[in-house]
C-alpha cells in the first residue's frame, strides 16, 4: 500500500476493514434478532409492547413495502442479486473515498442492511420483519395507523440512506 493510500485510510477513521466490521455487525444483529423472532413467532403473532408498538412476526416476499411481494418467485432472485450488486459496488465507493467517514459509515449501514435481508431470502425465500409501530396520524396512509412491519437490516439502510443525505448537505455546503 502506497504511503498516501495508507495516510487516506488512517485519516478516513480505520480504512475499509473498519466499515466493513461495521457492516458486518450490522448483519449479526439481524440476523439474531431474526432468528429469535422466528423461535418465539409463529408467523402472524402479535405481542403488544407498548400502545404505539408490538413484536410481530411477518414475512415479506417483496422489497419496501411488500413491493413485488406477490410476484411469481422471480423478484427473490432478482432482490438478491439487487442487494449483492449494490454491497459490490458500495466496496468499491468506499475504497474510492476512504477519508469521507460519514459517506463510509451510512454506505456501511446501508450494505450490513442489504446483506441481512439478501440472507433471509436466500435461506428462507422471504425477509422477517419483527418491528411494527402504530401512530393515528398514519390512519390515512396506513389501515389501523400501522406502518409495515420491519426489521433490523431495513432500520440500517433507512439510517444509512438518512446519513448519505446529510452527507451530501455538508458536502454542498463546503463547496466541494
Amino acid at each position: 500500500m502506497s504511503v498516501a493510500r495508507s495516510k487516506a485510510s488512517a485519516a478516513g477513521g480505520g480504512g475499509l476493514m473498519l466499515w466493513l466490521a461495521l457492516a458486518a455487525i450490522v448483519i449479526v444483529v439481524d440476523q439474531l434478532t431474526k432468528t429469535l423472532i422466528a423461535g418465539w413467532f409463529q408467523l402472524g403473532d402479535v405481542r403488544p409492547v407498548t400502545a404505539w408498538f408490538n413484536l410481530v412476526r411477518a414475512h415479506n416476499a417483496g422489497a419496501a413495502f411488500s413491493f413485488l411481494a406477490d410476484a411469481q418467485g422471480w423478484q427473490r432472485w432478482f432482490f438478491t442479486a439487487l442487494g449483492l450488486a449494490a454491497s459490490a459496488l458500495i466496496v468499491w465507493m468506499m475504497r474510492s473515498h476512504p477519508t469521507q467517514r460519514l459517506f463510509c459509515f451510512s454506505v456501511s449501514l446501508i450494505m450490513g442492511g442489504a446483506l441481512g435481508n439478501v440472507i433471509d431470502r436466500v435461506l428462507h425465500g422471504h425477509v422477517i420483519d419483527f418491528l411494527q409501530f402504530r401512530f393515528a396520524l398514519l390512519e390515512p396512509l396506513f389501515r389501523g395507523g400501522y406502518f409495515p412491519a420491519f426489521n433490523v437490516a431495513d432500520s440500517a439502510i433507512t439510517l444509512g440512506a438518512i446519513g448519505l443525505v446529510l452527507d451530501e448537505f455538508r458536502r454542498v455546503r463546503r463547496g466541494s
